[in-house]
């Protein structure tokens, strides 16, 4: 009896100890946070032996690497990178410190270095390109050209390569127009002044024009458009046509045969290829002739990989079957890799009557856990609703898994809810897992109910899986006791859910979105009102229960809105019903079709997403057996 008491005192001095350094960890994150290098110097010392002191230390590094008023020399950094290395903060402090060699032009020490940096980002990679330029490497040059075609802000330490490229005129005049024009594609305008520089001052643009066309193109248009002189005019009439091109697809077409003339056929088939990619991002049924159009012009533009995206989706809603095959056939061989583009590819193949060249496509499509894979198994009428065998992982790989050291700070740190830190901890502990470690780390997040880690590992397996912990369902008591009241599809219910929050309790987007099923604030105002909940506060939609409750509550809303279309209903619930309507066809749409041309990437992933879980719970729950083609069914016209 006296040795179980004298157990329990230590398990619970342990205990307040571990507490009381969490609150320490938790004055130190503070302290560095706000630059506070003399409370972090006083309080780490107490967290010697806690599993985050490692943390502790990177603050102190982080900042006086940072402090120019600190001198930190090569030793001490390396002291550091020796005793945590292979860990997340190694690299961490590898990556400031090699910026802080690149930008003081240490180059021995950063070539010592940088090959040992594994997370690597734009300004580094041009601070390695210097750091050969420097050895006289000549390839460095030309690995530094592809980084000049970009229409978005680059950083400072590209900069001396891009001099360098002008300087041997391997960066010709017609690359600056090139990504003055991509700059302007996307609305860049202070990029594009930046660009500009590069050119002779006697071509380049007008600023004062530029600033003009960007505040009001119409009112450009209007008063430049007949003063059209130089390459750097037809530049910023352009750039004005797609400014007003955003603001509405029929005012540019209408105002486009004022300006058609003053440019060359490039030119002309530029702004029409622009327009027609405009028109099918819109769902215009005018998309298909108007790339045609550009096309047709005598010095076509070729298109990007973006542009033939949408020309391929204009194609799907005309059920233009040849045009989907030469659209995709037409991309990038990586872009023509994408599973959507393989499985479309097939289906334009069987649709010419060349069914074993489809089938050859489809086969290997069918072996891979997503949408496609699933559409393309029903293409080749496999069996459905079957899953692989689940493996089953030892309790000795879930006990080796746990104490590894990248998992056990992960799992810290989410109990302190610092859920950001603790995620990319938990990706790099994870890094280079084989489908058996992966799946015993999935557990322990499952045991530890840190679902949205469990799901995205066992997800992560290639050949050994576990499709349980891949479509975890908790909280299904109380969500059975919810559904019967609804009477909803609860395979539907859950594939929505494991889109929404991965079963986060308290999980909050971005956008404000709360919750097991991401409530927005004002739409679980509006439900509360409709449920007749009294004293309705906010905190509450939080709770499993509530939340459940008023979730499914406007899901049935939208269901029912959209004829128990679940396809529907989940693009509304995510994108509201005014949208989901506006997206329908002006002909009857295949549902995958009608899926695959939803013009926000969010939402035409999410979807998707959410119907490939449904098929996957329905299976696992053990439910009537409906293939994805049925669930998806046909979309009615607007």
């Amino acid at each position: 009896m006296k040795n179980i008491f004298l157990v329990l005192l230590f398990l619970g001095n342990v205990g307040t100890l571990v507490a009381s350094q969490d609150d320490t960890f938790i004055t130190v994150r503070k302290a560095f946070r706000s630059g506070n290098s003399a409370r972090l110097a006083i309080n780490i010392p107490r967290l010697q032996g806690h599993v985050l002191e490692s943390y502790a230390l990177y603050y102190q590094l982080s900042l006086q690497l940072e402090d120019p008023d600190v001198d930190v020399d090569a030793e001490t950094v390396r002291k550091f990178l020796f005793r945590y290395r292979g860990d997340l903060l190694a690299d961490k402090i590898r990556g400031e410190w090699l910026k802080i060699l690149g930008k003081t032009h240490q180059w021995e020490l950063f070539a010592e270095e940088y090959p040992a940096l594994i997370n690597k980002d734009t300004e580094i990679s041009c601070y390695s390109l210097q750091q050969r330029l420097y050895v006289n490497d000549s390839d460095a040059l030309h690995e530094a050209l592809p980084l000049w075609f970009n229409g978005q802000d680059m950083s400072e330490s590209c900069t001396p390569l891009f001099a360098s490229l002008i300087t041997t005129e391997l960066l010709t005049k017609e690359d600056v127009w090139r990504r003055l024009r991509l700059a302007l594609e996307v609305g860049n305008v202070g990029v594009a002044k930046h660009i500009n520089q590069y050119l002779p001052k006697k071509q380049a643009l007008n600023e004062r024009k530029l600033n003009a066309a960007t505040k009001n193109p119409l009112r450009y248009l209007g008063k430049y458009r007949n003063k059209i002189k130089t390459r750097a005019d037809r530049e910023v009439i352009l750039f004005a046509m797609l400014r007003l091109l955003r603001s509405g697809l029929d005012r540019a077409h209408a105002y486009w045969p004022k300006v058609r003339e003053r440019f060359s056929h490039g030119e002309q088939s530029y702004f029409k290829a622009q327009l027609a990619s405009r028109a099918a991002y819109k769902l215009d049924p005018r998309a298909l002739g108007w790339f045609m159009e550009a096309a047709n012009i005598s010095t076509p533009v070729l298109l990007s990989d973006a542009q033939l995206v949408w020309k391929t989706r204009a194609a799907l809603r005309a059920n233009n079957w040849m045009t989907v095959l030469e659209s995709i056939e037409a991309m990038s061989t990586r872009e023509q890799q994408a599973a959507a583009w393989r499985y479309w590819k097939a289906r334009a193949l069987k649709a010419k009557g060349k069914t074993a060249k489809a089938n050859a496509i489809l086969a290997p499509l069918s072996t891979e856990h997503h949408f496609y894979g699933q559409l393309a198994k029903e293409e080749l009428e496999m069996v459905i609703g079957i899953l692989p065998k689940s493996y089953k992982i030892r309790t000795e790989e879930i006990t080796t898994a746990q104490q590894l050291p990248g998992i056990r700070r992960a799992l810290a740190l989410y109990r302190l809810n610092l859920r950001i830190e603790a995620t990319r901890e938990w990706a790099w502990a994870i890094r280079g897992f084989d489908d058996k470690r992966l799946l015993a780390a999935a557990e322990v997040a499952r045991r530890n109910k840190i679902y949205d880690r469990a799901i995205n590992t066992a997800n992560k397996t290639m050949q050994l899986h576990d499709f349980n912990l891949r479509y975890l369902a908790p909280h299904r008591a109380v969500m059975q006791d919810v559904l019967k009241q609804k009477e909803l599809d609860e395979a539907w219910v859950y594939g929505l859910i494991r889109q929404e929050s991965r079963f986060i309790t308290n999980a909050k987007s971005s956008a404000g979105a709360i919750g097991l099923m991401q409530l927005m604030p004002s739409t679980a105002k509006w439900i509360a009102k409709k449920l007749g909940m009294r004293n309705y506060r906010k905190k509450l939609v939080i709770q499993v229960n509530t939340n459940l409750m008023m979730g499914t509550y406007y899901l049935k809303h939208v269901l029912t809105l959209f004829d128990n279309q679940s396809l529907l209903a989940s693009t509304a619930y995510n994108a509201g019903p005014r949208r989901a309507q506006q997206w329908r066809g002006v002909k009857p749409l295949e549902g995958a079709v009608y899926a695959e041309t939803i013009p926000f990437n969010e939402t035409r992933n999410y979807v998707k997403k959410v119907m490939s879980n449904t098929m996957y719970y329905a299976s696992t729950f053990g439910h009537r057996v409906r293939t994805l083609r049925q669930r998806l069914d046909i979309v009615a016209p607007k």
